[in-house]
């Protein structure tokens, strides 16, 4: 059905998370293309209508689940092209930015490798390809583990703090601080999300403690 292709978000992993692919993008060059923004809002809501359709081929238990993911993956698209938007004079993938970001959180600047790929919930070759772009540019560096030689952790330089600090205020500006709804149904929307991920595995809580970082 065209409106679950459309609404498809093309990644290697099925909690969507952005893989680092090289130049900044928020499909995969490899997969068809997928519309995240129109010149022209279309006349009705293609969602509303693939519910309409399961409603009258009787699958009645199904449609709200089948509306409520579709429109997660749409908003998700939606939401990423503004994030890409924001984050390509930078030169940044939001793979990059995160990672970036991750790094400046810690108390040192750095991190074992495999703890980035837990922490940011990709696979460790993911990682490793972010690491190869953001050290090629200077923003980070691997060093060798002082306790555990077959780690390597990776160091935020001066430029990658700077980078960091400089692409998360135009993404606040930008973004986070208008993100299309008010703060009150953000909030609600955000509690009603959680709960999805955390019943299906994608965190513990309580937060564990203390905090790894």
């Amino acid at each position: 059905m065209p409106l679950l292709c459309q609404c498809r978000v093309y990644s290697d992993r099925p909690t969507c998370r952005t893989v680092d692919r090289g130049e900044p993008t928020t499909v995969d060059r490899k997969a068809p293309e997928v519309i995240v923004a129109r010149a022209k809002r279309l006349p009705v809501d293609p969602i509303a209508e693939a519910k309409r359709q399961w409603l009258e081929h009787g699958w009645t238990d199904a449609a709200p689940g089948m509306t409520l993911v579709t429109s997660i993956m749409r908003a998700q698209q939606l939401l990423l092209a503004r994030v890409d938007a924001t984050l390509k004079p930078f030169k940044l993938t939001f793979a990059r930015y995160e990672l970036l970001t991750l790094l400046s959180f810690t108390r040192s600047g750095r991190m074992p490798m495999a703890s980035a790929s837990l922490r940011l919930q990709v696979h460790p070759t993911s990682v490793t390809n972010t690491v190869d772009r953001l050290e090629a540019s200077g923003h980070v560096r691997r060093e060798p583990h002082p306790d555990d030689g077959r780690a390597t952790l990776i160091t935020l330089t001066e430029s990658g703090r700077a980078l960091a600090e400089r692409a998360t205020a135009a993404l606040n500006a930008d973004v986070f601080e208008r993100p299309g709804l008010s703060r009150d149904d953000t909030e609600s929307l955000v509690g009603l999300i959680a709960r999805l991920r955390r019943d299906a595995g994608d965190f513990d809580d309580p937060r564990p403690a203390p905090d790894p970082l």
